[in-house]
């Protein structure tokens, strides 16, 4: 595949593919979760000494890398952030192949391996290269997963210390193919929030239901409440989903009515004033339906992350480099919004950017046990960092 490709692709990046391929490979097999990342680091600043960039910050949201590549002029004074994320899942691997995942109950089934590999592969282009006029500022981000990563490298300073412009980021596709593109201007990902209700009543013996308040019918109609929420309350034409991931009592016995009962879930949105709407709504119907069955309700409601929002011209510019490696056929410039999260969504609020898919080719789906990011991707995510670069400061 990656031959057929060869043209669109820095020749340079296609000579380094098997390089970045092992260090992939490697990041892999040694996953971590969240800001704890010692071996993940270790690496991935050992390779940016390798390559000679100018100035390796590191601990920079607890533990995230910065690190800064001059071009061959600065005159123009414009900063350019890229973005990868580094850590893992708390997922047992599914898989036959070498680099299966050494440490049991972690592996990277989102591909943030393979992101991380890909901008250290544009890292070593650049710094031998520097065909540009300003500076690229490389932020290598931990804790993406449901830690805040983002915010926290924001929070310490990411932007303002590093005086960055604008930024980008990518993220690779199962099922779109290899070689492929896809975004569009706008909300591109959900919010991404959380839920957990607890239902207390008072349990009893299953053959006197009468004597007791039955938090698992409760429960249950709390659940087929929700649903009507979105069916019902929110415009056809508005993007919104609750949906309830877990449904668990105090008692596993046949015979007996719980106490309480604990149901948890997410939230995703597209637009703020909906989001607003619909965790008003829940409220109003968790503690209602409770109370119909003779149950209290707590409702306990966690915002996660924001919509991740392209802004319009870095959009333009994030399509015009993948054309330049991919070719417009291989480019959807306006897909449909997804509704998954992601936490860049929380750099794209303090400076314009653009976050864009990029095809991982026939593969398991996100946060699968069998997942594996597909190495052929590498060469083409590289290849369209450099690209922005060079094209957003010319020399």
């Amino acid at each position: 595949m990656i031959e057929e490709l060869l043209m669109p692709i820095r020749n340079r990046l296609a000579e380094l593919h098997p390089e970045i391929s092992e260090w992939r490979k490697e990041l892999h097999s040694n996953p971590e979760l969240r800001f704890e990342l010692p071996k993940t680091t270790a690496k991935v600043t050992s390779l940016l000494r390798e390559f000679g960039v100018d100035a390796i910050h590191e601990n920079v949201g607890i533990s995230g890398i910065v690190a800064v590549i001059k071009g061959r002029e600065t005159s123009s004074k414009k900063v350019i952030g890229f973005r990868a994320d580094m850590d893992a899942l708390p997922i047992n691997e599914i898989a036959n192949h070498d680099h299966i995942s050494r440490e049991r109950g972690k592996m990277h089934a989102c591909g943030h391996d393979g992101h991380t590999s890909i901008l250290l592969g544009a890292a070593k282009y650049l710094a031998e290269t520097r065909n540009f006029n300003g500076t690229v500022v490389l932020a290598f981000q931990p804790a993406e997963e449901g830690g805040g990563g983002a915010r926290a490298m924001v929070e310490d300073g990411l932007m303002d210390r590093w005086e960055i412009d604008e930024i980008y980021g990518l993220h690779n596709m199962p099922n779109l193919p290899i070689g492929n593109f896809a975004i569009r201007q706008g909300p591109l990902l959900a919010a991404s929030d959380f839920f957990e209700i607890n239902v207390r009543g008072q349990g009893g013996h299953a053959a006197m239901p009468h004597l007791a308040t039955d938090t698992t019918l409760a429960g249950a109609a709390i659940i087929i409440a929700l649903q009507q929420i979105t069916s019902r309350e929110v415009p056809a034409l508005e993007s919104a989903v609750i949906s309830v991931t877990g449904f668990q009592t105090d008692t596993m016995a046949h015979n007996v009515i719980p106490n309480s009962a604990r149901i948890t879930g997410t939230a995703r949105f597209l637009n703020n004033e909906i989001q607003k709407l619909v965790v008003k709504r829940m409220k109003d119907v968790i503690e209602g339906s409770a109370n119909v069955y003779g149950c209290h309700a707590e409702f306990q409601y966690v915002y996660g992350v924001d919509v991740t929002e392209n802004e319009m011209l870095c959009t333009d510019h994030a399509i015009k480099a993948a054309i330049s490696v991919a070719g417009q056929e291989r480019v959807a410039t306006n897909i449909e919004p997804i509704m998954g999260g992601e936490d860049f969504s929380d750099m794209l609020k303090t400076r314009p950017g653009a976050f864009i898919f990029l095809g991982n080719g026939a593969s398991a789906m996100l946060h699968h046990p069998e997942y594996d990011f597909n190495d052929d991707a590498i060469p083409i995510g590289s290849s369209w960092f450099v690209e922005l670069a060079e094209q957003r400061m010319p020399i």
